[in-house]
């Protein structure tokens, strides 16, 4: 069976940190949106406190051992800048000036980013 390939992942620090909001705050979703309150970083939000709309793009999910996966939405007007790119949720030191709910932890989340190789642009229909 071939692998399903992802264009999301986590790295192994902001796995840790979504196990423990998830044990504060219940499943958790992601938002990357290219609007204000810094917007180049991913917000994490429980599920149900921020509302997916039509025009948001579904990336992935996370799968973090121990919580349920944590769905990943773009903007689609940012996700036609990004689509040839494969994203990592990474976390850092430092306070974001969005509403994602690390920002009482002194951390946040943020992007990387690496483009897709050519087994990617083609399992995604770009190549």
């Amino acid at each position: 069976m071939e692998a399903i390939q992802s264009r999301v992942d986590v790295t192994p620090a902001a796995a840790a940190m979504l196990r423990r909001l998830a044990a504060s705050h219940g499943p958790l979703m992601f938002h990357q949106s290219g609007g204000c309150c810094d917007g180049s970083s991913p917000m994490c939000y429980p599920v149900g406190m921020f509302r997916v709309g039509a025009s948001d793009v579904l990336l992935g999910a996370l799968e973090v051992d121990g919580i349920d996966p944590v769905r990943v939405f773009m903007s689609a007007s940012q996700f036609e800048y990004w689509k040839y790119t494969h994203l990592t949720i990474d976390l850092v030191d430092g306070r974001g000036s969005g509403f994602s709910v690390e920002a009482p932890e002194g951390k946040r989340f943020l992007i990387r980013s690496r483009m897709l190789d050519d087994a990617e642009l083609a399992a995604f229909g770009l190549g």
